[in-house]
């Protein structure tokens, strides 16, 4: 005869946490050997082994970080997270980029009159809560003037270019 032990609901459903959180812990070690293998060489040309362990640990948090597929593992928290859920956290926390912002800004009249790069910069900060640099505009602004959607003009006032929306 067998003898049965009564596990409780909340304590079933621990063990049952941990043994997933095992599980996943195993398949990304064998994925880690596997990504770490085919990087050696390339982490074993540096001669220092303190630069190589912090290319390495820079690598580990990276890949948590990134890690997308099915269940994520947050390192800090210790926790799983469903890739659902990490996808509305990163979704809620991510702010449109340079090209999608401009673009957006050529749908309205901003462009009607010049504006200088600095201004453009600016501008996205106050209305779009986007804080980019003038380098991240300037060649995204080049674009939309090649394009004919901007006109690229210099400024008699400093000699710095202006954009208004092309005619």
């Amino acid at each position: 005869m067998v003898n049965r032990v009564e596990i409780p609901g909340s304590t079933f459903k621990q063990i049952r946490d941990l043994l997933l959180l095992t599980i996943t812990m195993s398949k990304q070690t064998e994925k880690l050997k596997k990504q770490l293998l085919e990087i050696s060489d390339v982490i074993n040309t540096f001669q220092s082994e303190a630069v190589q362990v912090k290319i390495i640990d820079r690598l580990l948090d990276t890949m948590i970080d990134w890690e997308k597929d099915g269940e994520e593992f947050n390192r800090k928290s210790m926790r799983l997270q469903s890739s659902e859920e990490h996808s509305r956290q990163r979704d809620s926390i991510r702010k449109p980029g340079a090209t999608k912002v401009l673009n957006q800004l050529l749908q309205t009249t901003y462009f009607d009159q010049p504006h200088s790069i600095a201004d453009i910069a600016t501008y996205c900060k106050d209305q779009y809560d986007s804080d980019f640099k003038t380098s991240e505009l300037s060649g995204i602004l080049l674009k939309l003037a090649n394009e004919s959607k901007l006109r690229r003009e210099r400024s008699e006032e400093n000699n710095r270019f202006e954009y208004v929306k092309a005619s």
